[in-house]
């Protein structure tokens, strides 16, 4: 790879934004410096924002491409490489990709496409089709029957690289309002009154019968293969409390202020959705991605279902009073990076992997990726 200059570009660090070049070869970063260069060749970005490769942790989005309409199975790696351009173009250039194993909808489509989904993703790799770097995250919903033995054919993928672990169970956690559980579960066919009945009381008598025992073998099988763990949808302390006595790291979307404020005191990295900061709101009515910004309880973006909301949500996070621009870059790019100890990436610095990306706000005020690289390789 011949060596590329990027001059005149507003070059974003983990504290600040300056104005300055970037020297690229051999896939990493050799000098950043501040102020222009007239050195012959240098690439001119007339301002443009330089900021590191954005990292997810978790995204359903391949999820959309697996099953595109109700009743409808894709094949999965048509799936995986459309999944993968939409990373690139939305600046994502390390993306676990979230596959649930365990659910609760029998024959469901996540039934159906758990073992196609993560078969594509090695081959896909294998074969050099990736733009950008793809790993694995396992959603374990634990009140399904049948979860650990799916859970244990992939504790050895040497793609694992998170394991969370989740319980949908209407009344409690992300579910707590029913109503909202029953539109949610009504978007591909409806239920009458006893059919609803019926589901939800089947649902809570799985999750008395199977919830703890699961959940006690994939944090020990995950801690002795030193697997980062990360609990989903915390509402209560209680929840907090449980996740601490597992040595869990991360809490991903909490549905509570009281839960977000328990997890910064155990040292917890806190999770929230992209989606939830660009439409203001949760989908299930839970706290505001804003709300706990503003408390200073948010330390990691995911795109959830919309790749391309990390850039968004990271551009009106800086605008927030409290939070600057270089320190809602780092809910994309390095807190997410250490959370999973990857130390090679997520920030503009000598040495580190060249995954960069060229951003600039068009007229309607929305930051938009012109360009992505991935180890000093063009993605998109």
């Amino acid at each position: 790879m011949s060596q590329r200059i990027y001059s005149n570009a507003r070059i974003i660090t983990p504290d600040e934004e300056f104005t300055g070049s970037v020297v690229i070869d051999n896939g990493s970063i050799q000098a950043v410096d501040r102020g222009n260069t007239s050195v012959p060749g240098a690439q001119d970005w007339a301002g443009d924002w330089l900021m590191p490769g954005l990292v997810e942790l978790h995204t359903d989005n391949l999820e959309k491409h697996l099953s595109p309409r109700p009743g409808v199975i894709w094949n999965a790696h048509s799936a995986m490489v459309v999944h993968d351009a939409q990373c690139a173009a939305a600046g994502i250039t390390t993306v676990l990709d979230s596959v649930v194993i365990g659910d609760l909808d029998e024959g469901g489509p996540r039934c159906q496409t758990q073992h196609t989904s993560i078969a594509a993703l090695h081959q896909c790799r294998d074969e050099g089709l990736m733009r950008v770097v793809h790993l694995l995250h396992l959603r374990c919903e634990l009140s399904a029957p049948d979860i650990l033995e799916v859970f244990h054919q992939y504790t050895s993928d040497p793609l694992l690289s998170l394991v969370s672990m989740m319980d949908h169970t209407p009344g409690q956690r992300q579910w707590r309002d029913l109503k909202s559980y029953r539109r949610y579960t009504e978007r591909n066919g409806r239920y009458n009154d006893g059919e609803f009945e019926a589901m939800i009381a089947q649902r809570k008598a799985d999750q008395q019968a199977y919830s703890l025992p699961h959940r006690l073998e994939i944090v020990r099988e995950s801690q002795a293969r030193g697997l980062p763990l990360a609990s989903h949808d915390d509402t209560l302390l209680s929840d907090i409390t449980q996740a601490v006595s597992e040595g869990i790291g991360m809490s991903e979307f909490p549905t509570t202020i009281e839960a977000a404020q328990a997890a910064r005191e155990a040292g917890m990295a806190i999770i929230m959705g992209g989606p939830n900061m660009v439409k203001g709101g949760s989908h299930s009515g839970n706290v505001l991605a804003a709300e706990l910004a503003q408390l200073d309880l948010l330390d990691i973006f995911s795109s959830d279902y919309v790749p391309s909301s990390l850039l968004m949500a990271t551009f009106m996070l800086g605008q927030l009073e409290g939070w600057t621009l270089p320190k809602a870059v780092r809910t994309v790019t390095c807190n997410p990076a250490r959370a999973i100890a990857m130390h090679d990436r997520g920030v503009i610095a000598v040495g580190l992997r060249a995954d960069l990306l060229r951003v600039r706000m068009n007229r309607v005020g929305m930051p938009v990726v012109l360009q992505t690289w991935q180890a000093g390789e063009r993605a998109y």
